[in-house]
């Protein structure tokens, strides 16, 4: 195996510049009941649930939970479908006493469709869309999110966040938790986008770094299974966490550990 010195001058990283300028995004209050908009939160209350709250050292699904931003439910909501085609197969009711939950939940489709009116018009820089669900890696028992990419830059109405039963009986909404998470997204990015099949011995450098981590991974697992005091302590290799190669003292060109977002600047008069 190569040296670190020279494994540095065989590794090859493109340069790392952002494509696209920052868009702005503008939530332009349409109702005295909009709910509020806060980052989306990196917790869940599952993977909190774990034994040394394991699920964190999966590093893409604390970025994904931080993604975009969150339009909370301003009321503890509840939620019931009785399974049947017709809109008032779908009951909805405050638990807390808030007086305004007809604008903000209803049942439009039918067919066990739950649509929150979110109270704003989006708008977004030239060229930038908002795709609209529900908060990542957070199910939520008998319903689903529906997702939808939106043209927030030149939309003047507004549009809906829906979830769809999928099966009959009653889910609830905690005040606080979110209805729908905006993420800002660019319009057509994907459209020239070809992906090509290849083997990996097509590139020799990568399957020589995938080896080498292939190599370490499985050396690891068999201390782990051996009950080796140092591998066990160490718990987890954490290449991907730290952005590194398995090679020692190799860094990636870019790396993101934690994703913390800004929260909405409120400029209404109060």
């Amino acid at each position: 195996m190569s040296s670190d010195a020279e494994a540095d001058d065989e590794l090859k990283f493109p340069s790392v510049t952002s494509a696209f300028a920052p868009p702005t995004l503008e939530c332009f209050a349409i109702s005295p009941f909009a709910p509020k908009i806060v980052p989306a939160s990196p917790s869940r209350d599952w993977m909190d649930a774990f034994p040394g709250r394991h699920p964190y050292r999966c590093l893409p699904l604390g970025i994904a939970n931080a993604y975009g931003w969150e339009i909370l439910s301003p009321c503890d909501l509840q939620v019931s479908w009785k399974g049947g085609p017709d809109a008032k197969d779908i009951k909805i009711k405050a638990t807390d006493g808030y007086e305004h939950v007809d604008h903000i939940a209803a049942s439009n489709f039918t067919r066990g469709i739950l649509t929150f009116h979110l109270g704003y018009i989006f708008r977004t820089s030239p060229g930038w869309q908002l795709l609209a669900t529900g908060p990542f890696n957070e199910p939520k028992a008998r319903v689903a999110p529906l997702t939808g990419v939106i043209e927030t830059d030149w939309l003047p109405y507004p549009f809906t966040m829906n979830w769809q039963f999928t099966r009959e009986g009653t889910v609830r909404w905690a005040k606080d938790e979110p209805l729908c998470v905006i993420v800002p997204i660019v319009q057509g990015a994907l459209n020239d986008v070809v992906p090509v099949v290849r083997n990996v011995e097509d590139d020799p450098e990568l399957k020589r770094q995938y080896e080498v981590w292939r190599d370490k991974r499985t050396e690891f697992v068999g201390r782990l299974e051996k009950n080796d005091m140092a591998a066990i302590k160490q718990a987890w290799q954490r290449y991907y966490f730290r952005g590194e190669l398995p090679e020692a003292g190799i860094k990636a060109p870019s790396h993101e550990h934690k994703l913390r977002l800004n929260a909405p600047l409120d400029t209404r008069r109060k």
